[in-house]
């Protein structure tokens, strides 16, 4: 989806942004909202027996996971700047995923016990294929 995104023209027709928002519904729907509930529901709580979740790169996260919230929701409601907000979910959740791929998910994996991390390996797996909006 973010490649769609970024290959979306300056001035896209009412047609490609109605395909791209049903798309956007549909991905958000089935993966979208799971991932940031799998994800502030069960890796973070583990990860917060072990370690502290008070770290600034945990409230960023979960701070982003607002933001993208929040762009979804507007790009649902189809009022305001559209095409705006579809631009900035295809960056915003771009870059989330890369910071979960390359900080967030290994400072976790470095701070739970290997059994841990076994019974959590089904949410790893999930997430580094990437929920991709």
């Amino acid at each position: 989806m973010s490649l769609k995104i970024s290959k979306l023209s300056a001035d896209p027709s009412a047609e490609e942004v109605q395909a791209l928002r049903e798309e956007l519904r549909v991905l958000w729907e089935t993966g979208g909202q799971a991932h940031f509930r799998e994800e502030e529901e069960i890796l973070l709580p583990t990860f917060a027996c072990y370690a502290s979740i008070h770290q600034p790169i945990i409230m960023e996260m979960l701070l982003e996971h607002v933001e993208i919230r929040s762009l979804v929701r507007l790009i649902e409601l189809g009022e305001g700047d559209v095409v705006g907000d579809i631009r900035k979910l295809g960056v915003s959740f771009e870059q989330h995923v890369r910071k979960e791929e390359r900080v967030i998910f290994p400072l976790i994996e470095a701070a739970l016990p290997e059994d841990v991390l076994q019974q959590l390996k089904p949410y790893f797996h999930e997430h580094s294929s990437g929920c991709r909006l």
